[in-house]
């Protein structure tokens, strides 16, 4: 693979790329999420208190049996760990064991409330644009399937100034394998050293971003906990901003 040629710096930048996560970073993730549940919880769940749909949300996002991290590793399909996590909360919340058949139509009807969910977080437009206006590189990277993330930033208005670079389907793996990080510089024309990478996920994300020669910035939004969705707590060494306002300042610019 021929590497890009990576441009001379902007003067006066402190940084010339900025990386970006996808989901629950600039899209609105968790909230998709949670109308996906709800109509899944009253179709297949039909004896749970709608009151407890907070928790079947939190059992979800936590993903105890670490699914989505073996897809990303490109141990299983998208399907395989997508069925197994639906059965998870099936065996947690007291819901039918699920078979091909039976999946097919749980995914159905999750994947429509899902998609009609998708937005961008409030903050995600004007911070793109303010970066781009001062003349820094900016894409994404992505632990989900390219077309997929593509169309999730269209509906969310950000496809025209955020391009999708690297999704794990790219290389076969995701995040927080280097490699997948030193790809998105490639693509995006820019030294990962002086290139940021912003996501909500301390570990996978931030500190996979600093081990591979980036600038991390873990985005902990509030209501969302003092650590990530993975448990992570941060360090006084971790670059934590609450809202996507703050990371201009956050990188000098």
């Amino acid at each position: 693979m021929t590497a890009a040629a990576v441009p001379p710096a902007v003067p006066g930048l402190a940084v010339d790329g900025v990386l970006f996560d996808v989901d629950d970073t600039l899209v609105d993730t968790h909230g998709a999420f949670a109308a996906a549940l709800a109509a899944v919880s009253r179709r297949w769940l039909p004896e749970l208190d709608p009151a407890r749909d907070a928790e079947v949300l939190d059992q979800w996002r936590a993903d105890s049996g670490g699914r989505y991290r073996r897809y990303t590793r490109g141990e299983v399909s998208y399907r395989e760990q997508r069925m197994a996590r639906a059965n998870d909360l099936h065996a947690t919340f007291g819901g039918p064991a699920l078979d091909d058949a039976a999946y097919d139509e749980w995914n159905a009807l999750f994947e429509e409330r899902f998609r009609a969910a998708w937005a961008a977080h409030a903050d995600a437009a004007a911070v793109v644009r303010r970066l781009l206006d001062a003349g820094v590189k900016v894409g994404a990277l992505t632990n989900a399937a390219t077309e997929y993330q593509i169309a999730k930033l269209t509906r969310a208005g950000l496809a025209a100034d955020v391009p999708l670079l690297v999704g794990v389907d790219t290389l076969g793996f995701g995040k927080p394998d280097p490699r997948v990080f030193a790809e998105a510089c490639r693509r995006l024309g820019t030294d990962p050293g002086r290139t940021a990478y912003v996501g909500d996920e301390l570990d996978v994300d931030a500190r996979a971003a600093v081990a591979a020669g980036l600038r991390g910035v873990w985005l902990a939004r509030p209501g969302l906990g003092a650590k990530d969705a993975n448990g992570t707590a941060a360090l006084p060494t971790d670059v934590v901003i609450a809202s996507l306002d703050e990371l201009p300042a956050v990188l000098g610019l």
